[in-house]
């Protein structure tokens, strides 16, 4: 079946959820329609564990997107279908070792940061370890710092530009954002990551950025 860029796109998500951020910066950048169902993640006992939300992703995760009749989860995945359907605006460099430099800065986020940070693992620590705060921030910014010292080498190659990638956002950046949006969440010392403060607060000056901000969203909440 042919697929038609101009169907409804529908995003579920969190407004917390780094991932749900990445695929909103996204679809920003790119112009696109969408519109948002909200799964809250921490409410009677986790929205994203219903039946119904089970019946869109059996992992319980989000983001997933609806786009017509199909569904895709992961945000990668995600990310990577809406470059190749919504052709305009690029998210991924011309070249192929532009594209693969952006792809593994984001994946480098995506794989190696983030998922022993989300919030299963938090509350695993927490309630499973028996593990008081002090020690969930201590693991929390163990990662963090551990990840993003290799981000900001590859970030300090002449590859970069005002951005992850030359002087215009890219998926790298879309990765970057909302994964620095946690380190503060978490009061993780930055100052040691200039470069990925810069980058930063290039991208956060950006109206996409800015819609797809946490605080922006409509299901924000305390």
């Amino acid at each position: 079946m042919a697929l038609e860029p101009s169907e409804a796109v529908l995003l579920y998500g969190y407004w917390r959820s780094s991932s749900a951020y990445r695929v909103r910066i996204a679809l920003n950048l790119k112009g696109i329609d969408y519109r948002q169902e909200y799964v809250h993640l921490a409410r009677d006992g986790g929205e994203q564990n219903s039946p119904a939300y089970r019946a869109i992703n059996p992992l319980g995760l989000v983001p997933a997107l609806v786009h017509g009749e199909h569904t895709i989860v992961q945000s990668m995945a995600i990310c990577e279908y809406l470059e190749e359907v919504f052709t305009a605006y690029p998210l991924l460099p011309a070249d192929v070792p532009g594209r693969a430099r952006v792809r593994s800065i984001a994946q480098s986020i995506a794989s190696e940061i983030q998922p022993l940070n989300n919030l299963g693992v938090m509350n695993y620590l927490r309630e499973a370890m028996h593990q008081d705060e002090a020690a969930i921030h201590d693991w929390y910014a163990h990662w963090i710092a551990r990840g993003f010292s290799a981000v900001e080498s590859w970030l300090s190659a002449p590859d970069s530009g005002l951005y992850c990638h030359g002087d215009t956002p890219t998926l790298a950046d879309c990765y970057l954002v909302p994964q620095v949006y946690n380190a503060e969440r978490f009061t993780v010392d930055l100052e040691p990551f200039p470069v990925i403060r810069r980058i930063t607060g290039h991208c956060r000056s950006l109206p996409a950025f800015e819609r797809a901000a946490p605080a922006n969203q409509a299901d924000a909440s305390a």
